[in-house]
């Protein structure tokens, strides 16, 4: 089963189906209790992504392909990363707001309220006619006599996110799946002119020399940053004192990457941002806010293009550039909740996964369509966008079918503590003594790693190291 969605990962993005012989998937599948083939899913993105990095080795140094191997067992904790981080040996501080999650409306229907980030809280409690600190308590007898489905329209107008529980047959009838259906899961696509631009000359892993913007928040697209500091690119993560911020879960996607303010209300910080991608040649500027805030600022993939020409623009939406939800906000739970997935794995009451597959997953397709689009710069050269969304890849994770519910019987909640032993490392950091999952991906020449320890938000300059001290 990983073999087959790996070999359909590949055909999207152009890697000949013979590379596929190069890489071994192990173990055995299902690894927790969830009815989505999550080890299938998340094994073979994973892969996907070294392979793509394998190919840009095998361009940069014209040998033979490496041998890859990906442990489906380590590839399933991978979804769920942050669960495994600890800070000189405490777990972090629970992410997940107090007041987000499900609650029962009008009918018996239910809504899911994203609370995680405090406008959305305001906003939801705002449409609730509370304010203030309250409790689950007083948000459930508000949310009671409301519809779910009014209740969720109300908050995204209001500036807020949350879902109402959709059946599986009530979202194939929605508009907005009918829209992604017809949208490819990876979109790789030619936005500008440019001469081919080969892989810098020096370096000894497949992305040395490779510099990247990542203007992502939350899981998906700091992990597709994350992955390419894996193979070797130099990251610089751009965030502001004002935004918003998902604690000390930054910790874990911030492996490999160094991390500087801009703020981009301010003139100033607008024209940094533009010199590190003009004059500092970016080569990959990965962003995931709302579809048209950046381009307001100046920097969609477009303008990109035309300040940085052969830059690989990726961008990360929540439900695709098509149907009327193009420009709704959104986030895994979300999907979850509206798409009918939380309905099928909970049954009769609705349950979120016990991994953030959607996330996870979309963070390494956008890290492979980064790498097969710095490929096809080399060859061909050209500016390109990637597109990747969360609701495309969740209906890419339903598609891969379900486990038979008797199969999950007895089946632990959690892998074993020799087994986290096994997949986790130490990492020394500002930030204190890190131990966090190892890259799952094994390479047999250029074993993935991070060069840089996790940097505290904010802690760097705005500004790209000398070429030769990121290389290798």
């Amino acid at each position: 089963m990983p073999h087959s969605a790996l070999r359909a990962l590949l055909s999207l993005a152009g890697v000949p189906e013979s590379a596929v012989e190069t890489c071994r998937i192990v173990g055995r599948a299902p690894v927790l209790p969830t009815r989505f083939r999550i080890g299938a899913a998340g094994a073979a993105a994973i892969a996907a992504a070294a392979m793509a990095a394998n190919e840009l080795w095998a361009e940069r140094t014209h040998e033979p392909r490496q041998a890859i191997a990906v442990d489906l067992h380590h590839a399933v904790a991978a979804l769920r990363s942050a669960r495994y981080l600890r800070i000189d040996g405490k777990p972090p501080k629970e992410p997940f707001d107090r007041l987000s999650g499900f609650y029962e409306a009008e009918g018996g229907r239910s809504v899911f309220l994203h609370c995680n980030f405090p406008h959305h809280r305001a906003a939801a409690l705002g449409v609730l006619g509370l304010r203030g600190e309250v409790e689950r308590t007083a948000v459930a007898a508000a949310v009671r006599d409301r519809d779910a489905l009014q209740l969720e329209d109300a908050i995204h107008a209001g500036g807020g996110c949350a879902a109402f529980v959709r059946t599986p047959a009530e979202w194939a009838a929605h508009p907005q799946q009918s829209a992604i259906a017809s949208l490819p899961l990876l979109e790789i696509e030619r936005i500008g002119a440019a001469p081919p631009e080969p892989l810098p000359p020096a370096g000894d892993r497949p992305l040395a020399g490779v510099r990247v913007l990542d203007l992502t928040r939350v899981l998906a697209g700091p992990t597709c940053a994350r992955t390419l500091a894996e193979h070797g690119a130099e990251v610089l993560k751009i965030s502001a004192p004002h935004l918003p911020h998902s604690g000390e879960i930054e910790i874990d996607t911030g492996l490999g990457k160094r991390a500087a303010f801009l703020d981009l209300r301010d003139a100033g910080d607008i024209a940094t941002l533009a010199a590190l991608i003009r004059d500092g040649r970016c080569d990959v500027f990965s962003q995931s806010y709302r579809p048209g805030t950046l381009a307001a600022r100046g920097f969609g993939a477009d303008a990109l293009a035309a300040l940085r020409p052969g830059i690989v623009a990726v961008e990360l939406s929540a439900w695709g550039r098509a149907g009327p939800w193009a420009a709704r906000r959104g986030f895994d739970t979300i999907v979850q909740c509206s798409s009918g997935m939380a309905m099928i794995d909970g049954g009769d009451k609705p349950r979120l996964l016990p991994v953030s597959a959607i996330d996870y997953v979309s963070g390494y397709l956008m890290a492979m369509g980064a790498m097969v689009a710095l490929l096809r710069r080399a060859r061909e050269g050209g500016s390109w966008r990637v597109r990747v969304s969360l609701a495309r890849t969740g209906q890419w994770i339903v598609e891969r079918g379900l486990v038979d519910a008797a199969a999950l019987d007895g089946l632990p909640k959690e892998l074993p503590e020799d087994e986290i032993k096994r997949i986790t490392m130490e990492t020394g950091s500002l930030l204190g003594v890190i131990r966090h999952l190892r890259p799952v991906a094994q390479m047999s020449e250029t074993p993935p790693r991070w060069s840089h320890p996790p940097s505290p938000l904010g802690a760097d300059p705005p500004a790209w190291p000398a070429r030769g001290d990121q290389l290798g």
